[in-house]
């Protein structure tokens, strides 16, 4: 029985389309035949997480599956002798605590992590929204203070101040919050906006985030391919469908009888860049040819 620790609601549909349920079907773990699964959803509120992992314990589960450094440690205050993988969320869980290091874990946690792909990432973003807006100059940014992976070294600035684009970050940690921040940002008018990847907040309210931005005309970096789907302009970063199959390759040897302090981390690396023409269109935005043929992927 695999335990599943989310700090946000996602949808039935979402699950049934999820990148490590498909995977470890391939791997011979089915749902109902060779495995179950005990789903756990904070519903957007991080203090819930430590009791859904407690109540994983209690089953106890065979396995936790972590989305996000929250639901991670979480999950390790719980126990320390189930295993844990981390499915994604998490940049570098040896800085954290987590982990004793990348590669000996040395306790019941190990994983799929971006490993530092974050530090620089803020910079190539703005660079990339540069590109498509040249006269940004006004960046706004969504993010939840209460997240850990949230944080941002001030040197991250340095490049973004270098390209004449100043920040503005708004907290947010509710739905309430998010309602404020997007009508300041209403009145401030910048001239793009930038998504954090937050499952509590950012994740949960994606849609109506989006919805805002097109409605405003906002390009806006998005935070994963789903997004961009939805309608954010683009997105630039790791593949977390990639990620998610990594996670479930460690399920699979750990449920084979392999012990996470001897499966090294593994660090997420695989990059995509994802652009929404229609969004482009609907905003009135000409996206580059520099910039089109870099894409992995054109929605249309």
């Amino acid at each position: 029985m695999l335990g599943i620790l989310y700090p946000s609601s996602p949808s039935p549909e979402g699950w049934q389309r999820s990148p490590l349920r498909a995977q470890l079907r391939e791997l011979g773990w089915v749902e109902g035949k060779t495995i179950a699964f005990e789903r756990r959803h904070a519903k957007g509120d991080y203090a819930r997480l430590p009791a859904l992992a407690a109540e994983l314990v209690r089953l106890p589960v065979d396995v936790i599956i972590t989305y996000s450094t929250p639901a991670a440690f979480a999950a390790k205050q719980a126990t320390s002798t189930i295993p844990i993988v981390i499915a994604s969320g998490v940049e570098d869980p040896a800085a954290l605590g987590l982990v004793s290091s990348l590669a000996r874990p040395g306790g019941n946690v190990t994983g799929s992590v971006t490993g530092g792909l974050g530090v620089g990432m803020f910079g190539k973003r703005v660079q990339l929204l540069k590109e498509v807006v040249p006269h940004l100059t006004r960046l706004d940014e969504l993010y939840n203070p209460e997240n850990p992976s949230q944080a941002r070294d001030p040197a991250a600035y340095a490049p973004v101040l270098q390209m004449g684009v100043q920040v503005q970050r708004f907290a947010v940690r509710d739905a309430a919050t998010l309602e404020h921040a997007l009508a300041e940002i209403a009145k401030r008018k910048p001239d793009a906006l930038l998504i954090a990847a937050d499952p509590a907040t950012t994740v949960a309210h994606s849609k109506s985030i989006v919805d805002f931005a097109v409605r405003h005309r906002l390009p806006t970096m998005g935070f994963a391919r789903d997004q961009v789907e939805d309608g954010a302009l683009m997105y630039y970063g790791l593949s977390y469908l990639v990620q998610l199959r990594q996670a479930a390759y460690y399920v699979d040897k750990i449920l084979k009888g392999s012990k996470p302090a001897d499966l090294p981390v593994q660090l997420a690396s695989q990059l995509e860049l994802l652009i929404n023409l229609k969004t482009a269109k609907a905003i009135g935005l000409t996206i580059p040819p520099s910039v089109l043929g870099r894409a992995d992927q054109l929605i249309e």
